[in-house]
């Protein structure tokens, strides 16, 4: 049993030495940012452009937006963001005509970001915010829209991006957040109305994002 955990102690210590000297495990250490095609080696700030798809009330959905932020040590972002969406349009027979959702949400966001310095690391992005949303339906013969219905709500809305530092000023991320509205309802007496459940769930979005990492 001595001779084993001897053993194991000096393959443990050899695999840590052998690491310490990869060159992958000194340039991190050199505290410089790796990307895809090039190097960045300085911390600031990026904004981004996002684009979606989502399920909101049962129906398909487009997101679109953006988000602005300071970067410490390059491995947290703080700033704020916004998101629009709308749903697919549908016949609903109470109105005689088609109807959808449309709305939008914004707030702080807080952004860890995991081994920053790597071509391709993660991101934990969390928006606290509020946001409203209408009911609106369209009048076809005169492609004209009416509100309906209008209600507000707060939101927090997690998510998990995976980022590739493609050069150094611009980062391309896929991922995917979740989002958890406050209570509302919002729609016309008679017709089904859509409620805080109605835009919970996940979205599916690619961002690009641009500035001094």
């Amino acid at each position: 049993m001595k001779k084993t955990a001897i053993l194991s102690a000096l393959i443990i210590l050899f695999c840590l030495s052998a690491f310490s000297q990869d060159p992958e495990f000194e340039y991190y250490k050199s505290r410089e940012i790796k990307t895809l095609l090039g190097r960045n080696r300085q911390g600031g700030g990026y904004c981004a452009f996002t684009s979606g798809y989502s399920v909101i009330d049962n129906k398909h959905a487009v997101l679109f937006g953006g988000r602005f932020g300071w970067l410490a040590s390059h491995s947290i972002g703080i700033g704020m963001g916004a998101t629009g969406f709308i749903n697919e349009f549908h016949y609903e027979p109470s109105l005689d005509r088609n109807v959808f959702l449309a709305g939008g949400y914004g707030g702080l966001y807080i952004e860890p970001i995991f081994l920053p310095r790597f071509p391709v690391h993660l991101s934990f992005p969390v928006l606290f915010g509020a946001g409203g949303i209408s009911y609106v339906s369209k009048e076809s013969d005169y492609n004209n829209n009416f509100i309906q219905d209008s209600e507000a709500f707060l939101l927090i809305e997690p998510a998990a991006e995976l980022e590739l530092n493609l050069t150094r000023f611009f980062r391309l991320s896929v991922g995917t957040s979740y989002r958890l509205p406050s209570s509302f309802n919002v729609g016309l007496t008679g017709s089904p109305k859509a409620s805080a459940e109605s835009i919970k769930g996940m979205s599916y979005t690619v961002s690009l994002k641009f500035g001094k990492f």
